[in-house]
């Protein structure tokens, strides 16, 4: 449910940042009672266009595989997510909660292995179609994700023989909270190998020959429609979001707040609750206002109100913050603190550090797209096979040597 939720949050913005960056105002045209709300409402017209439109199949369609081809792409994303460790084991009245679906000795390999599965997708959706074009994009995406996934092995070994453990979370506690002890500073290599073929796993430019529409229409998915296509695209933003908070886990430390150890946070969350709470609440004051202070008469329409939509609730909700911890402090409601209190506030902050560390991989996947240029198909495969997968055999010989004799 976290994935679904973000991928609509996802598009949203990628639209937006496209906008900034091509100098033009983005979505700003569906509207609710006349309400925009800054281009949030294009991501439920989107939903709704493409689950009442018609499905559309070419008669020569191999059905089955045709119909099961989005299903298996969006799945294959889903199920990644499942070893994601969210934070620490939360313990609280007595129990404790893992905060991940499956908590895998080898939960390494098993994103390895769920994401090598994407592939099939690709494949069935472009031999069922029949058309040449779909065909086309089909081998472009088995040869692509295949050649790439050489490269992303590669470049995780390093990070295997540092940690000592094909565990998510043990991988996350060898790096500790110091910033200088995770991965993106000890295997700078690595890590740029691992983002590299991540965009061609995940089919975004400038690796996105699979979908080359100025060649080959859009690929493995041109018989495609209504909610099938949306299945594909969905699958798609769902692999960023996933790979986001696989490179935040393996590169940056996962949940690790930066300098600050899990420990110490306990130690010191009841302060942390008493004073963060006022302070949280001056800042979304501010905030809030900072957005009602946009409001201008220029349309004279209901948009000229968007900014008091957003920030006059924003701004009640913080003053109510703020008169209750002042109300719970004369109370002296707040100076004996309940126990559980100590471990939900370290998991939100544990929680809030990844997701933080993934939104920001995530703008990078858009900053990179409208930014760079298409690869040809032949530099594509080139730089994968002759220049990635050699620089992370080199890293695994460097990493072993500096691991024997030092």
């Amino acid at each position: 449910m976290m994935v679904l939720g973000v991928v609509p949050v996802f598009i949203w913005m990628e639209r937006k940042g496209a906008a900034y960056i091509q100098d033009r105002r983005g979505p700003n045209r569906a509207s609710i009672l006349g309400i925009r709300l800054g281009g949030v409402i294009h991501s439920l017209a989107d939903a709704i266009k493409l689950l009442t439109k018609e499905e559309i199949a070419a008669a020569q369609v191999s059905k089955p595989l045709f119909y099961l081809a989005p299903i298996i792409a969006f799945f294959i994303a889903g199920v990644t997510v499942a070893v994601v460790p969210f934070a620490e084991p939360l313990r609280v009245f007595g129990y404790e909660f893992t905060l991940q679906i499956a908590d895998l000795d080898a939960g390494l390999i098993y994103v390895f292995a769920m994401s090598s599965l994407g592939v099939y997708a690709l494949l069935i959706a472009g031999w069922s179609a029949c058309g040449k074009y779909p065909f086309l994009g089909a081998l472009r995406a088995a040869a692509q994700m295949i050649s790439y996934e050489v490269a992303l092995g590669l470049s995780v070994v390093a990070i295997f023989l540092f940690s000592g453990s094909l565990r998510l979370e043990d991988i996350v506690l060898s790096q500790g909270a110091l910033v200088w002890n995770w991965n993106v500073i000890r295997q700078p290599l690595a890590f740029v190998l691992f983002l590299a073929a991540l965009f061609a796993e995940t089919n975004r430019l400038p690796f996105d020959l699979p979908e080359g529409e100025s060649e080959i229409v859009a690929g493995y998915h041109t018989e495609y429609s209504s909610m099938r296509f949306a299945l594909f695209f969905m699958g798609e933003y769902a692999h960023i979001v996933v790979g986001s908070l696989i490179i935040a886990i393996l590169f940056l430390g996962g949940w690790q707040f930066p300098f600050i150890d899990a420990t110490l946070l306990r130690s010191y969350s009841n302060e942390i609750f008493l004073f963060g709470w006022p302070i949280g609440a001056i800042v979304m004051l501010l905030f809030g206002g900072s957005i009602s202070s946009r409001f201008r008469r220029r349309y004279r329409d209901v948009r000229d109100y968007e900014p008091l939509i957003w920030g006059i609730p924003i701004m009640l909700f913080a003053a109510a913050l703020l008169i209750a911890w002042a109300g719970l402090m004369t109370q002296g409601y707040l100076n004996h603190l309940p126990e559980w209190i100590g471990p939900i506030l370290v998991f939100m902050i544990q929680l809030g550090t990844l997701l933080v560390k993934a939104l920001f991989f995530c703008s990078f996947f858009i900053w990179v797209r409208w930014t760079l240029p298409r690869f040809r198909y032949d530099q594509l495969m080139s730089v994968g096979w002759k220049v990635m997968v050699p620089l992370g055999i080199a890293n695994i010989i460097i990493t072993s040597a500096v691991m024997v004799f030092y």
